[in-house]
């Protein structure tokens, strides 16, 4: 199963849990079985479209690709979500 490092400000869905075994060939799958494990956290991850919120970034085995929610996910990758960046002009 993927590893899913879940980020500090996600946990309380998790019951405190920082590192979490999800079944999934693609994130999409992955993000589903985390929202079967603990309902709510998908809304926090996944727009209404059913892509990745703008300020939602998934690293997957360190890689940060362009596949979206399709990208394929292994058993053995580690995928971490962490809060998109954004930058300006000044």
């Amino acid at each position: 199963m993927a590893t899913v490092v879940v980020p500090a400000l996600l946990r309380n869905y998790t019951g405190g849990a920082e590192r979490v075994e999800v079944q999934g060939r693609t994130l999409r799958e992955v993000i589903d079985g985390l929202e079967r494990l603990f309902p709510g956290i998908g809304d926090h991850l996944m727009d209404a479209d059913g892509e990745l919120k703008g300020s939602v970034v998934a690293s997957i085995d360190g890689d940060i690709g362009s596949s979206g929610i399709q990208a394929p996910v292994s058993e053995k990758s580690e995928i971490y979500f962490l809060p998109a960046l954004g930058g300006g002009s000044t």
